[in-house]
């Protein structure tokens, strides 16, 4: 006969697993409740402000466009016999397959968003070619004004979009949106090299999912829909100018002085709005510094409200401050860190000498994985802060996870359950509320509103992610 010690191993070690089962299950079920009050939470507070369907917003964007061909990055690199690179280099522009190899080493392992000039044009129809051999490739609207375009007419504006397009571009345009600029046949391709978070190459993994892009376009760094645009504005009567897709300009083999003088038009552009009428500049990843000094002189101080990513925050930032461009920044801000900088971008814009035209920044609008931030200047033109900020924070989640419902159990927070409102010592802390998720408070002469992002974990697109976080973001506060 068994001994009672004998018999009460295995019963304890059974008792042992069903408790943990249980605890599993709880912790599960309370993790699952929380997501969805958060959930809940935000589309409440997205829903406290509409649109008047009667008298839509009235939006004005450019420029350019293109064709995204969106494939897994690490298996067209595979397709393409390109070997993984441990020489990891950032290039200003890709010419051959060891520095295109070199570059993806540099932005996968962190999961930093990055977007590249390819000069070689074998180099970038051969990655073309060898992306339409692969099963999961696929097409998609693409440029930085078409995407964010179509993401406003879907909240219900009314949109003149500035970008020579083809008949495949504008097929898959909302009905709400007017385009200025002559068709064309033969359109920008951009190649969109999306990875996941934990996805392999070689010894390499990345931390986040996010893109790799590369381009060799012919249209985009002219902005040759200017003129068009700029004649079909007045008509239109625009309640916000949105300007973006100038990073296509970065790398490009301009003519001497060419560059120049497609800003210059842009600044007049600029200069002959209404000053009643609102201005933002979308950035977006620039690595040619004297790009980005161009666009401090033609474009940003003609803007009333600037967005950004949290590798493009620190990159202007530090050009502002007389440094050089910062390529490769934190993936994982913490919110204290990208709230000092936001408020250093903020005070450095508006105490800068203002010549006649020129505008003070009165919004910031900052994206990341985690959290929406946004800064506006009390009594300024931009309205309705919290909901904007709510709104940002779901289409981030929509727009990656691919649904315009959204689904907590392919969702998680990483977001902090509390945050420092700085990095200074003693500085205030805000505890994460799952019924009022958006915080909000005032300093000095603005407010600032967080909100945290539901994560998607089931990726079905990163790219012109920015686009449409940014585009949502500003419908409720025109």
């Amino acid at each position: 006969m068994a001994s009672p010690k004998v018999l009460c191993v295995p019963l304890l070690s059974l008792l042992a697993v069903l408790a943990a089962y249980w605890y599993h299950q709880v912790d599960d079920n309370s993790l699952q409740n929380r997501l969805d009050n958060v959930l809940s939470s935000l589309l409440r507070a997205e829903q406290k402000v509409g649109l008047d369907s009667h008298q839509p917003p009235r939006i004005a964007i450019g420029f350019g466009g293109c064709l995204d061909i969106i494939v897994d990055g690490v298996a067209l690199l595979d397709e393409a016999g390109i070997e993984p690179s441990y020489n990891p280099i950032h290039h200003n522009y890709i010419e051959t397959e060891a520095q295109l190899a070199e570059s993806f080493a540099y932005f996968f392992p962190p999961g930093a968003a990055s977007e590249r000039y390819v000069s070689n044009e074998t180099l970038f129809k051969k990655l073309v070619d060898t992306s339409k051999r692969l099963t999961e490739m696929r097409w998609a609207l693409g440029g930085n004004a078409p995407v964010m375009a179509n993401r406003l007419a879907t909240e219900g504006c009314d949109v003149l979009l500035g970008g020579r397009l083809s008949p495949e571009e504008i097929s898959v345009l909302s009905e709400r949106i007017t385009i200025a600029g002559e068709p064309i046949n033969d359109p920008d391709i951009h190649l969109i090299m999306e990875y996941p978070t934990g996805a392999k190459w070689g010894k390499h993994m990345s931390r986040r999912a996010n893109r790799y892009i590369v381009h060799s376009d012919s249209h985009n760094p002219m902005i040759d829909s200017l003129e068009d645009f700029k004649s079909q504005l007045q008509s239109f009567n625009p309640d916000l100018l949105v300007i973006g897709g100038l990073q296509m300009m970065d790398s490009f083999p301009f003519k001497s002085g060419q560059r120049e003088s497609r800003l210059k038009a842009m600044q007049e552009l600029l200069l002959s709005m209404d000053s009643k009428i609102g201005s933002h500049f979308e950035m977006a990843s620039f690595v040619e510094q004297s790009l980005m000094k161009d666009l401090l002189e033609y474009v940003i101080p003609y803007s009333d409200s600037l967005g950004m990513n949290e590798q493009e925050l620190p990159n202007l930032l530090s050009l502002i401050k007389g440094g050089n461009i910062t390529v490769l920044s934190d993936p994982y801000p913490r919110v204290a860190s990208i709230l000092d900088q936001m408020r250093e971008l903020y005070q450095l814009l508006r105490s800068q000498e203002h010549k006649e035209g020129q505008r003070s920044l009165t919004r910031l609008h900052v994206h990341t994985l985690a959290f929406q931030a946004m800064m506006v200047t009390k009594d300024s033109m931009w309205k309705n802060t919290m909901s904007a900020t709510a709104k940002a924070s779901l289409t981030a989640n929509r727009h990656v996870c691919g649904s315009s419902q959204i689904d907590t159990r392919k969702a998680k927070l990483i977001m902090d359950d509390s945050f420092s409102v700085s990095r200074e010592m003693g500085s205030q802390r805000i505890p994460f509320q799952e019924s009022r998720p958006v915080s909000c408070w005032e300093e000095d002469n603005y407010e600032i509103c967080l909100a945290p992002v539901l994560v998607c974990t089931e990726v079905f697109q990163t790219a012109g992610g920015g686009d449409n976080i940014s585009a949502a973001g500003l419908v409720l506060q025109i």
